[in-house]
């Protein structure tokens, strides 16, 4: 069975455009991604941890209302 693993800030920004996301756009100390009117930031560090990447996908989940599976996440490019 597949487990979450960390990701780099480059592919996590590419899945977020996947999505539906616009492309990241500076925003004071991080960049941030919008999705209509909600608005993302992204974290500067190069590799999320899980802990990290999970957190930031229960925001990403809570804009566009509704769940991302881990394989639904493996799938994005």
């Amino acid at each position: 069975m597949a487990k979450w693993a960390p990701c780099k800030r480059r592919v996590f920004i590419r899945k977020l455009a996947g999505l539906g996301f616009s492309p990241p756009e500076p925003g004071g100390r991080h960049f941030c991604m919008r999705y209509g009117t909600h608005t993302l930031a992204i974290p500067s560090n190069a590799e999320y941890s899980v802990p990290q990447l999970k957190a930031l996908l229960k925001e990403v989940e809570h804009m566009i209302v509704r769940k991302i599976s881990l394989q639904e996440w493996q799938s994005l490019d």
